[in-house]
């Protein structure tokens, strides 16, 4: 008897054509769920292969309901009551969170990694700010929260669907792995933002491993075969099995990238001939870049990743074996220390060790997806703590480099000594122990064959690529021009208006940060002439998207007021341009007043609560209690829409 005819043809051919119509949606569900440990390549192949199998046999049949008289009660459904989808969304979870089966999953246990299908000569994985970008947010969480996640927060489904969902595919708690996935800090444009027609999760990039070295390597592999069955044979013979010192990460396809005569070298001027100028362009540099052995061991590390050696990541920044033959950007000594960079895709790789042998090992990854002249500018080779200094490789198109003080805003860049392999001399690095007596940062000026008269500053957060730092000056007036955009650090403006910023700079997490931005955002009279103030917004922007911004008041003398924080937010930055923010002020004749300002297109200010006060324009000020009940702001915009206040939560819109 056929499965149509065992458990109902018209059900499984319903089931079918849900399948179909949410293949993207199933996709990005198994995809987000896998286990992050895994590759993109991997986790691609095993989320298709997951929405591919979960055609069921029968609907209602492994949820529980009766088959095809009509599902149980009580059986898991979506919004509206039991169906097909939900029961393909049950064997989609199921497959994802139990990837390698019952008795896969217990050679997993043992060390063995789940196998997804093979696809031989291609690497697959998902194109930058897709599915991919989800998974990165979530990196670290367990499989049932991701679930959760994208059931709830992508997909629309309420609370208990996604409860019962769980429940159905074998979690043990799913009611705390909803609690955990509502109390994730995700930016809320996120979830939508991925909803978007352009957002398919089932779009995948793919790109050949080899060519022509995989031809030659299958013409000798043959004949290799023989000889290396008999010289096993005669090892295993003569002497005891060999005791590896780890067990290698990196499986059979990963294997020809581990290859040091395959790493990827770029010619020295490629950079002044492309329109990509990123790491991409950064050709092999050092004095080791023919040390065999050293970059065979930076990449065995970097496969097996033995126990014992130190390994920093960048928040989301994957750390699987390459899957293809990395980009050699640098190999050789410094402060003592062997050193070699290398770039996969959209992350680069710092290997260190004894300058004098594989001795005090580590592994340090960033993520570089999206950098460009400025924030692929740089890279840490050393960082001497001890010393309170550290080393930097400068990009091939850097033409001239300095180090500035942010702190010190009227004077000029000290010039900094580059070798010929564009390491740096050493730089002082910002005190570790709180102190702010100096900010030091480098100001690099680019080569005149890319761009003409372009100098900008970089600052060392502690992380292996420094965070590019820019500044946004005053608007000229609601509506009269357009926005302004973020210009480099280079004029007395943008040097005075982070010299406030400077010292806060220690409370940005370095790894995930890629650029920070000082916005002033607006300017107004203070009461009983007082002076004119500056409202200005700092934003860390991670390489993830969301950023953490802080909004400050300066006054034309005495220190900055912390008026607003948030994080993981978008305020601050290209898609969160309005802005309202209010604090409480003491004039120096002691009176309290209510402060609030907006960016260029508010049009009017209202403050309701314990100080009810109007007003026209960008900014409002009323008299207030020093402390009391809470305010709430809201400003018009001149297109009708309103905003309410930045209260270290997120920027509020009704």
């Amino acid at each position: 008897m056929s499965t149509s005819q065992r458990f109902g043809s018209t059900a499984v051919e319903q089931a079918e054509a849900v399948l179909v119509e949410q293949y993207p949606q199933l996709v990005r569900l198994a995809y987000v769920t896998l286990p992050d440990s895994f590759g993109r390549h991997a986790r691609v192949l095993l989320a298709h292969r997951a929405v591919q199998r979960a055609l069921p046999r029968g609907i209602g049949r492994s949820i529980g309901g009766p088959g095809p008289g009509g599902p149980a009660p009580g059986a898991v459904g979506g919004p509206d009551g039991p169906g097909p989808l939900s029961e393909v969304r049950v064997r989609v979870l199921r497959a994802a969170l139990a990837p390698a089966g019952r008795v896969r999953a217990a050679l997993a246990r043992a060390g063995w990694p789940p196998v997804p299908p093979f696809v031989w000569g291609l690497r697959l994985w998902p194109p930058a700010g897709g599915i991919d970008e989800a998974a990165r947010v979530l990196t670290g969480a367990p499989g049932p929260v991701r679930a959760a996640f994208v059931l709830h927060r992508m997909d629309g489904l309420p609370e208990e669907a996604v409860v019962r969902l769980l429940g159905a595919a074998g979690v043990a708690d799913p009611a705390d792995g909803v609690r955990e996935a509502l109390a994730l800090p995700v930016d809320e444009a996120l979830p939508a933002a991925l909803r978007h027609p352009e957002f398919d999760a089932s779009v995948v990039s793919t790109r050949p491993t080899d060519l022509l070295r995989r031809r030659r390597r299958v013409r000798a592999g043959w004949g290799a075969a023989a000889v290396v069955a008999l010289v096993t044979g005669v090892v295993l013979a003569d002497a005891p099995p060999p005791r590896p010192e780890v067990t290698p990460a990196a499986g059979p396809v990963a294997a020809g990238a581990l290859d040091p005569a395959r790493l990827v070298r770029v010619p020295a001027e490629a950079w002044a001939d492309t329109a990509r100028v990123d790491f991409t362009a950064w050709p092999a540099r050092g004095a080791r870049t023919a040390d065999r052995a050293l970059l065979a061991r930076a990449l065995g590390t970097w496969a097996a990743r033995p126990g014992g050696v130190p390994v920093v990541a960048a928040p989301g920044t994957a750390t699987d074996p390459p899957a293809r033959p990395p980009h050699l950007l640098y190999a050789g000594d410094s402060e003592g220390r062997a050193v070699v960079l290398l770039l996969d895709g959209d992350r680069v790789v710092r290997y260190a060790e004894a300058a004098d042998g594989p001795r005090a090992r580590e592994l340090a990854f960033a993520r570089t997806d999206d950098a460009g002249v400025t924030t692929a500018a740089a890279l840490t080779v050393v960082r001497n703590t001890a010393g309170g200094a550290a080393r930097y490789l400068l990009a091939p198109w850097v033409d001239r480099a300095g180090t500035r003080d942010l702190l010190r805003a009227g004077d000029g860049a000290a010039p900094l000594a580059v070798a010929a392999d564009g390491v740096t001399a050493p730089v002082a690095v910002p005190p570790s122990d709180g102190a702010c007596g100096s900010w030091p940062v480098l100001e690099l000026t680019s080569s005149a064959r890319i761009v003409e008269k372009h100098a900008f500053v970089l600052a060392d957060l502690g992380a292996l690529s420094p965070v590019h730092l820019t500044y946004t000056p005053l608007p000229d007036g609601p509506g009269a021009v357009p926005a302004r955009q973020p210009r480099e650090v280079t004029g007395p403006a943008a040097r005075a208006a982070w010299v406030p910023a400077a010292c806060r700079l220690r409370e940005l997490g370095g790894g995930a940060v890629r650029a920070v931005n000082v916005w002033d955002f607006a300017d107004s009279q203070l009461p009983e002439g007082a002076g004119r103030a500056v409202w200005s917004c700092t934003r860390a922007s991670g390489w993830a998207g969301p950023g953490d911004v802080l909004v400050q008041l300066r006054p034309p003398a005495g220190p900055s007021l912390d008026v607003a924080r948030a994080r993981s937010t978008a305020a601050c930055g290209r898609f969160g341009q309005h802005l309202l923010a209010g604090t409480r002020w003491r004039s120096p004749a002691g009176r309290w007043y209510l402060l609030a300002a907006g960016s260029r297109e508010v049009a009017a200010i209202s403050a309701a609560g314990a100080v009810r006060a109007e007003a026209a324009g960008r900014s409002l000020a009323a008299p207030a209690a020093e402390a009391g009940a809470p305010v709430t702001l809201t400003a018009r915009l001149a297109s009708g829409a309103r905003i309410t206040a930045l209260d270290g939560a997120s920027g509020g819109r009704d």
